[in-house]
Formats: structure tokens, C-alpha cells, sequence
């Protein structure tokens, strides 16, 4: 199977895959429900999701059976998302192959987030090509596209759009950009970023920052999708 990244969310609760489903959709994944593991079982039979999100306390087939189901596939990524706060808790899902473990109540940027960082691990290939609305970045080749245009950039506008992408729709402060863009022991200031966001607005034609969005007295945000309604931030 080709095509979107597959997430399967397991939990008995509907609220809660509502919720995450369509968080989910939004980001562009391919997303499927199940309401309890053995709903679930069969769903990765004919789903083949690259990661599965899944609760603990399930009818039927509970979260423990299904993590242990599933843990022989080392292309699949497991997250265990769950009230149980107990570190024993913690480490027994991981020793049954969870790659991670978060705990309800949750934010959905940090899921979001480590579930990135799953699949990098688990599928390299997935992210290959990061897509943020028409803008792509292929990490093996460096090769940036805004729509059917090609984008020539610097190193350091390459690492900061790179970061922008990857945290897309996230409003990121300037701090945690300069750790993360330009390294934590980099002693300048906050205005390179301000800087290398003018380069880059000028290089994808982003005239009205509708693309990347100055949010005041925090940071930037890359926008996934450009509609100008928007423009509260700029």
C-alpha cells in the first residue's frame, strides 16, 4: 500500500478518536478507528497502519493483548495513550513493545509530535518529503518546492524552513528556533531569525506573511494552509 501515512487510533472512548481523527486528517494522515483491540486486529490486517495510537483499559481485547499483538512488525510504531499514570505502568507497556507512552489528559501537539519522532524511527522513508500545504522539502535531496516551482535557498534558510515544516501550523517562539536552528550554543540574537523569515518570505513570494506568520511577542508559524482568513497574527 502507498499513498498517506496510515495511523490506526484504538481507544473505547468516541470523544477521544473524534478528536484525534480529525486532528489527525488535518495533519494529511490516513486515519481508521476501532472502538476495542479486537475490532482493532482486524483492522491492521487490512489496514497495515504504520502506527497504531492505542488505550489500555478496552473491552474484549485490552491495550496490554493488543501491544503485545502487535509488537513483532518493527516497521509498525506503537503509542500507548492512557490515563494510567504509574510508572510501573509505564515501563510494562514499553517492555511489551510500546515505542512510546502518554499520559490522558493530553496535548495534542505534544501526540502529535511523538508521533513524528516514532515514525522517523520506524519508517525513515515516511518522511523523506515533508508537505506543508503545497510547500515540499525533500530531506534526502534538500530540494524545496513551492507548488510546480523550485526554491533555491542558503544552508541556513534550508535548516530554518526545514523546522518550520516540520512543526507546521505550531506557533514556535524565536528562543526554540535559535536552539534548534542555529544550535544551543550559538550566543547572537533573536533578530537572524527576523532576518532569514524576511529571505524566506521574499524566496516563496510570501508578500502578505500569510505563509509564515509573525505571531507578536512570541515567534513564527508556518501555516499548512494559505486562505488569507487568517490575519489576525500578521
Amino acid at each position: 500500500m502507498s499513498g498517506p501515512t496510515r495511523i490506526l487510533v484504538v481507544d473505547d472512548e468516541q470523544s477521544i478518536t473524534d478528536f484525534i481523527a480529525l486532528g489527525l486528517r488535518h495533519e494529511g494522515y490516513d486515519v481508521r478507528t476501532a472502538a476495542d483491540g479486537h475490532v482493532a486486529l482486524r483492522v491492521v490486517d487490512e489496514f497495515k497502519p504504520h502506527l497504531v495510537v492505542l488505550d489500555l483499559m478496552m473491552p474484549r481485547v485490552d491495550g496490554w493483548q493488543l501491544c503485545r499483538a502487535l509488537s513483532g512488525d518493527r516497521a509498525r510504531g506503537i503509542i500507548i495513550l492512557s490515563a494510567r499514570d504509574e510508572t510501573s505502568d509505564r515501563i510494562t507497556g514499553l517492555e511489551l513493545g510500546a515505542d512510546d507512552y502518554l499520559v490522558k489528559p493530553f496535548d495534542f501537539a505534544e501526540l502529535l509530535a511523538r508521533m513524528r519522532a516514532v515514525l522517523r524511527r520506524r519508517n525513515p522513508d515516511l518522511t523523506r518529503v515533508i508537505h506543508a500545504g503545497d510547500l515540499s522539502i525533500d530531506t534526502a535531496t534538500r530540494e524545496v518546492r513551492a507548488g510546480d516551482r523550485k526554491v533555491d535557498l542558503s544552508v541556513r534558510e534550508y535548516d530554518l524552513l526545514l523546522y518550520l515544516a516540520s512543526n507546521a501550523d505550531q506557533v514556535l517562539p524565536r528562543q526554540r528556533i535559535l536552539d534548534e536552528v542555529w544550535g544551543y550554543n550559538f550566543f547572537g540574537d533573536e533578530n537572524n531569525i527576523e532576518v532569514y523569515i524576511r529571505y524566506l518570505r521574499t524566496k516563496l513570494g510570501d508578500t502578505a506573511h500569510e505563509r509564515i506568520q509573525t505571531v507578536r511577542g512570541v515567534g513564527y508559524r508556518l501555516r499548512s494552509t494559505v486562505d488569507g482568513s487568517d490575519a489576525a497574527a500578521r
